[in-house]
């Protein structure tokens, strides 16, 4: 398929949609991944509000905020979910705070529940393409990290089937040594990624375009910005110095063997299942 012919859905961030040619391409699965505080809840908002706009529904499941905040934060920035919500458009599936009778709540952080519970909304929706977002997939693997790329290829592969686009957000948390976001990207068709820095006495966000299949995407840094009664902005090429960009040494030989440990308790259990 020539590039002119991909079909692409809007991030819903005018200033990311240049970045990777003029949006995501439909059906694709893609990780947002950073530390905590970077900015992947807005842009999750942002491109189901986009969504929402042109007509297509959208799913949100929310693991660490509760469907109420996340229709708050949307409306501060000029997304009327609530309204959506109750006309049949989005379902927002709450994983934090279970309610007797609400239909759209995970009774556990259970991977397979999660997938069944996305399929009915997709039926509730009705058909044509749906936009849909887990915010966030780490909560599923917190206490067996090795599981992190079974379950993340196991979400892929079936609701690769239901016309959907997947964003499926990861953190990785320094100060655990732990780096929750590798799962997603070893099966996802791009991978954004959001970074933070204090620079100069003040918070600076950053995004970088890591992968982004059959698009030909902008590999620097940019600098965002999140403005009131807007959302997420993006101010332009970042170029940041070493320093700036790396992590302290030890910082980083703990996530290496964090990260080894993982693997070697997957390969253990790949044996296991033989």
């Amino acid at each position: 398929m020539c590039l002119m012919d991909v079909e692409r859905l809007s991030t819903g961030v005018e200033g990311i949609d240049r970045m990777i040619k003029g949006g995501i391409p439909k059906n694709f699965i893609v990780a947002v991944v950073g530390e905590p505080g970077t900015g992947k809840t807005v842009f999750c908002i942002h491109f189901i509000g986009s969504g929402l706009e042109v007509g297509e529904p959208g799913i949100y499941v929310t693991t660490e905020e509760s469907r109420n905040s996340i229709i708050r934060q949307a409306s501060m920035f000029g997304f009327d979910f609530r309204k959506h919500v109750d006309e049949g458009r989005l379902v927002v599936i709450d994983a934090l705070m279970i309610s007797r009778g609400d239909p759209w709540t995970l009774s556990s952080l259970d991977v397979e529940e999660l997938v069944n519970k996305v399929i009915e909304a997709k039926k509730y929706l009705g058909y044509g393409h749906t936009r849909v977002v887990v915010d966030s997939m780490s909560a599923f693997w917190l206490d067996k990290p090795a599981m992190a790329r079974k379950y993340s290829y196991y979400v892929k592969r079936v609701l690769a089937r239901w016309d959907v686009t997947v964003v499926l957000t990861s953190q990785y948390a320094v100060t655990t040594s732990l780096g929750f976001g590798f799962g997603i990207e070893h099966v996802a068709d791009g991978i954004i990624r959001f970074r933070r820095r204090v620079i100069g006495g003040r918070l600076r966000r950053f995004i970088v375009i890591e992968k982004m299949r059959q698009t030909p995407h902008d590999t620097r840094v940019h600098e965002i910005d999140i403005v009131d009664g807007k959302g997420m902005v993006v101010l332009g090429p970042y170029k940041l110095t070493r320093e700036e960009v790396s992590m302290p040494i030890d910082v980083v030989k703990r996530i290496l063997s964090a990260e080894l440990r993982k693997e070697l308790e997957f390969v253990d259990n790949e044996k296991l299942n033989e």
